[in-house]
């Protein structure tokens, strides 16, 4: 056993030498006590300590790594939940609104979401969580808490669509609220409405709100169209431009709300007699 030891020795005798030699140097460093040990100490000492530190910061990075990661990860899942409770309560507020609306008059009301949307065309519809089950029939009007929408042209069980007033077949009969000029309300295509058959001599100023007139066989009276953008006369013409901007951005409509009225089929019957 000794012997063994005894090659061991031998066969690294250099770096045993090196080893006795390098911690009688240290013993006789630290056991001296003289300005210029002290000062080679105080050297080592700092030297050894940043080589410490330096060796310290690897495991350091790679966990700033990790705690980042989940930080990102965390940071994530909290924007997600801020998304929902934004969106939860914009759609709370529009609901309010809605039940504002249903509350504050006497007139039934259908609640619908808007399931479907066509606005790239002539004839722009959307289409509706309500049906024939629902008591959904072809030209009910179609509001919101804002104003008209437009009306019932197709259902079926459970779904229906809408023309809105960004429709090329649609006419309302419309009234400027303040002085009482009587039009029909039409689109020509563009992001406006417009108020036709204004005589020039009738008052019409920008700003004035335009209604559903008592005049309509389709719209009940009194339910916002739109407000009046721009009133010009026309040189040579009868009429005046008014354009009018609508009270419902279908661009962001997502509920509605269907009046269940029909129109009278005889009051329908005699005015188109009379159109031949």
């Amino acid at each position: 056993m000794l012997k063994r030891i005894y090659d061991i020795l031998f066969a690294f005798k250099e770096y045993v030498l090196l080893a006795i030699l390098l911690t009688l140097s240290i013993g006789l460093i630290a056991s001296n006590d003289r300005t210029q040990i002290r000062a080679i100490r105080s050297v080592t000492v700092g030297v050894l300590g940043g080589a410490q530190n330096a060796i310290g910061i690897v495991p350091n990075y790679f966990n700033l790594r990790s705690e980042n990661r989940i930080l990102r990860e965390q940071n994530l899942t909290l924007s997600e939940e801020v998304n929902r409770l934004r969106e939860a309560r914009l759609e709370n507020i529009r609901l309010r609104r809605l039940l504002g609306l249903r509350d504050t008059t006497s007139t039934r009301y259908i609640a619908a979401r808007v399931i479907g949307k066509s606005l790239q065309l002539l004839r722009n519809t959307i289409t509706i969580s309500v049906g024939e089950r629902d008591g959904i029939r072809p030209l009910m009007p179609v509001v919101t808490e804002r104003g008209l929408a437009g009306k019932i042209v197709a259902t079926s069980a459970g779904y229906s669509v809408a023309q809105v007033l960004f429709h090329r077949d649609m006419r309302v009969s419309g009234k400027v609220q303040r002085s009482r000029a009587d039009g029909i309300v039409a689109w020509e295509g563009g992001s406006m409405l417009v108020l036709r058959n204004i005589a020039k001599t009738l008052d019409v100023q920008a700003g004035d709100l335009v209604i559903t007139s008592e005049y309509s066989s389709l719209y009940p009276a009194g339910i916002r169209i739109g407000t009046v953008s721009l009133a010009r006369q026309v040189p040579g013409s009868l009429f005046q431009v008014v354009e009018l901007v609508p009270a419902v951005d279908f661009a962001t409509l997502e509920e509605v709300f269907v009046i269940p009225v029909v129109p009278d089929s005889t009051r329908l019957a005699l005015e188109a007699s009379f159109q031949r």
